[in-house]
């Protein structure tokens, strides 16, 4: 017995010992939000005010010590993420995560991104100013990286520290610009489907802009199966430690339609949820400059900002700028391909990728006229047909690094102007608003023309040059508006109005948020920030009781289950909310995935039909092709002798809907609550171990929001019984130019990257019941309710 009891003493003391030490550990690893430290290369003291949230407030004699400031707390907050974002675009993930990685790394080395990076870096101008603060950001987060707290991420897998360089800059803008685009998870889809079914299947999919009746006006001051390209780069993004962009919202109310006669600002960028998060708020201020930015990580000036005199934000424009071609090789020899005028020999770059515990792999991309072979780096594709990849991007002057510091650095309209049109991709929908009233809408991205009969949905002919682009349009034929008489502007990236007659092609999202938007903004003139607040936490659609006429019409009421009845009448006094209580919507997103799926998938096959449900397309052909009793998609072309009709497949789904929710929710109907299905858990890249989630994942949550409505909570179509949210917001501003001091933001999860941190998931509530915390610009009251960190100048 007393051997038990030392025993038992020996081990609550190695207990008491481990948990003493790993709550030291932790202590030591958190961020330093107060006290002292030096900081090479600043010519002054330098003051950081950390508020409740983790905002860092910079008080600088110079922007020069205000970026040295920000690049050190920027770092100390979100260094994991910086490592991530740098190594995505040059293909080096491999060497921190091993040969699960490679994949992803053999497609992106092969891009183009990095050798276009250092292109662009060889033409700057090492004098500017956006050059030379750039250089004093990356001397902050190196001095951290030098003599900071090693993230745990970096010993739990094993990361070797390395400067950061300008050249990691434009790798994370270069991610950035292709997680924008879109043509490489549809064209190849749509080329599958014309090469096997003909033109008439493809009528309703709206590919000639028919389905965009709702656009942004303008106002001016068989051959290969080409399937593989789509679910191998959608796989991709989809499994990247980074998330992507999607979607967004934004307008901007001119001061004839508030309240109190200022612009008021509003924006909720989209993109897919992470742990940390896409944004890192910082609040800069020197004797002649001051602005309030969300960054994205390892970048020097944000993409969204704000000051006393403007501010602006972003959406995605959706605009077409990936043409992907089908290249010839020379019969006689794979190294030699066609062109135009005869034969040329591929460019070949030869890429290291580097694998932990592993051989390095020796990467050999063919480049063409075009762009690099995508059989090189993607698995399924016929290696005698080369597909070569066309990207703005990577074709035109990169100057997204000058653009974005004058985004940030604006003294008027017309300087903020000159910035927009800077940027060749990616496209964006660049919103504006000022304390002078003014209000702004601009389109960036270098678009372009083929000639005329040319289908940029499909995959290209690249040998004749037929399919070339022939012109280049100037900035001034970019859609745009500004200050126009209806009193604002906004984007939902649907599709905006013709220019000279030219409906420019993309990858729109159907027009339900628009719609929403236009039906809300255009009857009030009294808009303040608490009725801004309420819209842009709206989770109303109204498409889906357009949509669901055509089930009724479907349903013979007579013959269905008292489940199906009751489901019926929910369905029809259903407004078209998404709240957490709604019971609708768990029915009707249940009914639309068996509607695609029994109206898609025997034609497209089962990996064709995942890859469809990831794609825009998708999103807008429910309305349109659900309202055609004609379409040729009815009939189901496995069953033989029979042809299907419209009304046999949507009853048919909506039985096997009812018996899916019966199986996952119970036999009460009352009970299939939204809240119950629709969550959210922000995931970390190391979450996914399961001793490691309850670490570094946050939550799950119960959400509300759905697939297109302002709260653009989205998921992928399933019968699983959860819908997963994949992304959303990945912030919510509103900026009151009558009280610019109180403006409002809120981040997903928090300020910090470090699990440690308090700050880590500080705003999580908040952001799940649709609140807002200050963004603060008053002295007082930041140094009133902050900790306070002094940087001073090194001494050796």
């Amino acid at each position: 017995m007393k051997k038990l009891k030392k025993v038992l003493l020996v081990l609550l003391s190695l207990l008491v010992i481990i948990t003493i030490s790993l709550i030291v550990y932790g202590f030591y690893l958190k961020p330093k939000y107060e006290g002292q430290l030096q900081l090479k290369n600043i010519q002054k003291e330098t003051t950081v005010y950390f508020d409740e949230f983790g905002v860092p407030h910079i008080y600088a004699n110079s922007s020069k010590d205000a970026m040295e400031a920000l690049g050190y707390v920027h770092a100390q907050d979100r260094l994991w993420q910086m490592e991530l974002m740098r190594r995505i675009a040059p293909g080096r993930l491999s060497e921190i995560f091993g040969s699960v990685a490679l994949k992803n790394d053999k497609f992106f080395a092969g891009l183009g991104i990095e050798e276009a990076s250092v292109k662009a870096i060889a033409a700057l101008n090492k004098n500017s100013a956006s050059y030379q603060l750039t250089m004093a950001y990356l001397d902050g987060i190196n001095q951290y990286l030098d003599e900071g707290k090693t993230p745990i991420e970096f010993s739990l897998v094993g990361v070797k520290k390395q400067k950061f360089t300008i050249k990691d800059v434009y790798n994370i803008f270069g991610y950035m610009s292709f997680s924008f685009a879109m043509a490489q998870k549809s064209d190849p889809l749509l080329t599958d489907i014309r090469n096997k079914y003909g033109m008439e299947y493809l009528k309703d999919f709206g590919i000639d802009g028919s389905f965009n009746t709702t656009r942004i006006k303008n106002a001016k001051e068989k051959p290969q199966q080409y399937s593989a390209i789509a679910k191998s780069i959608a796989s991709l993004l989809d499994q990247s430690p980074i998330p992507p962009f999607v979607g967004s919202n934004s307008w901007v109310i001119a001061p004839k339609k508030t309240k109190n006669g200022k612009v008021i600002f509003a924006n909720d960028p989209h993109i897919g949820f992470s742990q940390p998060g896409t944004w890192y708020e910082a609040h800069l201020i020197t004797p002649d400059f001051e602005l309030y930015g969300c960054y994205l990580a390892g970048t020097p000036y944000p993409l969204l900002g704000h000051n006393r005199e403007y501010a602006y934000g972003l959406t995605m424009f959706e605009n077409d700028d990936i043409d992907l071609y089908q290249e010839e090789n020379n019969p006689t020899d794979g190294n030699v391909y066609r062109t135009p005028n005869g034969f040329s020999r591929y460019e070949v770059r030869k890429k290291i990728i580097k694998v932990k515990d592993s051989t390095d792999v020796v990467l050999n991309v063919k480049v063409t006229r075009h762009g690099p072979i995508m059989n090189d780096l993607i698995d399924g594709l016929n290696k005698k047909k080369p597909v070569a990849m066309s990207w703005i991007y990577t074709q035109q002057p990169i100057q997204i690094l000058d653009a974005v510091y004058m985004l940030s650095h604006a003294k008027s309209k017309t300087d903020f102007h000159k910035g927009v049109a800077l940027i060749a991709a990616p496209g964006l929908n660049v919103m504006y608003g000022d304390a002078k009233g003014n209000v702004a809408w601009w389109a960036t991205g270098k678009l372009y023309k083929h000639n005329e009969g040319v289908n940029t949905n499909f995959i290209l002919d690249g040998a004749s040059g037929k399919d070339d682009i022939t012109e280049y349009l100037d900035f001034s034929k970019n859609p745009s508006a500004e200050n126009p008489n209806w009193n604002y502007v906004y984007s939902a990236n649907n599709q905006p109005e013709p220019i000279d007659g030219f409906l420019y092609p993309g990858y729109y999202l159907p027009e339900d948020r628009a719609k929403r938007i236009t039906q809300l903004l255009d009857p009030k003139s009294n808009w303040d920030k608490e009725s801004v607040s309420k819209m842009i936490f709206d989770n109303t659609s109204l498409i889906t009781p357009q949509v669901l006429s055509n089930l009724f019409s479907s349903v013979n009421y007579n013959a269905l289950s008292d489940n199906e009845k009751e489901a019926i009448t929910i369905l029809k006094s259903w407004k078209g909310s998404n709240n957490l209580n709604d019971v609708a919507p768990t029915i009707y997103n249940k009914w639309i995935y068996f509607y695609l799926k029994n109206t898609f998938e025997d034609e497209l096959g089962k990996v064709g039909f995942k890859q469809f449900l990831g794609t825009h397309i998708m999103k807008q052909i429910v309305a349109k092709q659900m309202a055609n009793a004609n379409s040729l998609w009815w009939d189901n072309i496995t069953s033989k002798n029979i042809e299907e009709t419209r009304k046999q497949i949507l009853s048919q789904s909506f039985k096997e809907a009812v018996i899916s929710l019966e199986k996952q929710l119970g036999n009460s109907v009352p009970a299939w609550t939204w809240n119950k299905v629709h969550v959210l858990e922000h995931q970390h890249p190391l979450g996914k171990v399961s001793a490691l989630r309850r670490i570094f994942n946050v939550g799950p949550f119960e959400v509300s929001g759905s697939n297109e409505v302002i709260n653009n909570q989205f998921f992928d179509y399933t019968d699983e019984a959860n819908y997963v949210v994949k992304g959303g917001p990945s912030t919510r501003r509103i900026i009151d130019f009558s009280d610019i001091e109180n403006s409002w933001s809120i981040l997903p999860t928090g300020q910090s990257g470090n699990p440690l941190s308090s700050h880590y998931s500080d705003q999580a509530e908040l952001y799940n019941a649709g609140k807002f915390r200050k963004m603060k610009l008053n002295k007082d009251e930041i140094v009133r309710t902050s900790t306070k960190l002094v940087f001073v100048p090194y001494k050796n």
